[in-house]
């Protein structure tokens, strides 16, 4: 079922892309960029995208559910049904800092679970067209192509560690520790980009500290897809209906125990 849908899923991400969110790159005005919470910033183009994707999904599935970013800002006991029966997760402009001021990387992402475990995942870039997807058990492909994660090839592996909601306690701790073993880049500000960049081999390895379902059920799994590792800070396994903090990604089982232990007792 969820390959099926690859190519009705591409197209209507495509047709929101063209429609509702490239017009609105560098077009938009003060009025259209909001507060949903202390910086944490949503515009018309995500609210509207959101609308269209959610519309468009159920057309395709009308026996599923919808848990969009946005409808959880202002709904948020909607994030409760991600675990149960098929659910379509949105992120309809991921990265939406860099979009609202007017820089790129931003991305448009979509999963499909069932019963809590991930089905399909979709990442499109708008800016390029690329698109990155998944099919549980049937690999992962960028733009059609089928891609496999094997890390960077670096002696130390490079790191992009997101400090920004760490406890200012553990970010002491993981800078002190990934120093001396890392090679730690500037992170992208953007699950949508930084997922493809592990994948692709342009990092190693990346640190999450907030795991909203709409951020990282996608990108999860894509790169388990490709071979990579995605899993709690303690090695338990990433589910999408669990809440808690903390989340290491890698481009292959043994960066992630690299990782792991280089970071353990964070």
């Amino acid at each position: 079922m969820a390959h099926d849908l690859h190519l009705p899923v591409a197209t209507l991400m495509r047709d929101v892309a063209a429609r509702i969110v490239l017009p609105r790159f560098r077009q938009l005005a003060p009025a259209e960029i909001m507060e949903k919470a202390p910086g944490d910033l949503v515009t018309v183009a995500d609210r509207e995208a959101e609308e269209a994707l959610s519309a468009g999904l159920l057309d395709l599935l009308p026996e599923a559910h919808v848990v969009g970013e946005e409808a959880c800002a202002a709904d948020p006991s909607l994030a409760e049904q991600v675990g149960r029966g098929l659910v379509w997760i949105i992120d309809p402009i991921d990265g939406t800092h860099n979009f609202a001021n007017g820089e790129p990387p931003f991305a448009i992402m979509i999963a499909l679970a069932d019963a809590g475990v991930t089905e399909a995942a979709w990442i499109l870039h708008p800016l390029t067209g690329r698109l990155y997807h998944a099919a549980r058990g049937r690999g992962a492909s960028v733009d059609g192509s089928p891609i496999v994660a094997r890390g960077s090839g670096a002696e130390r592996p490079i790191a992009g560690l997101s400090f920004t909601y760490l406890p200012p306690d553990m970010r002491a701790a993981v800078e002190a520790r990934a120093a001396n073993a890392l090679t730690c880049v500037p992170i992208p500000r953007c699950a949508g980009e930084q997922y493809p960049r592990i994948v692709t081999g342009q990092n190693d390895v990346s640190l999450f500290w907030r795991t909203m379902v709409w951020d990282h059920a996608p990108g999860a799994l894509i790169l388990q897809e490709a071979g990579g590792r995605v899993a709690r800070l303690d090695g338990s396994d990433y589910e999408v209906g669990q809440t808690g903090n903390g989340l290491l990604a890698a481009a292959t089982p043994a960066l992630w125990d690299q990782a792991a232990h280089i970071l353990a007792g964070i």
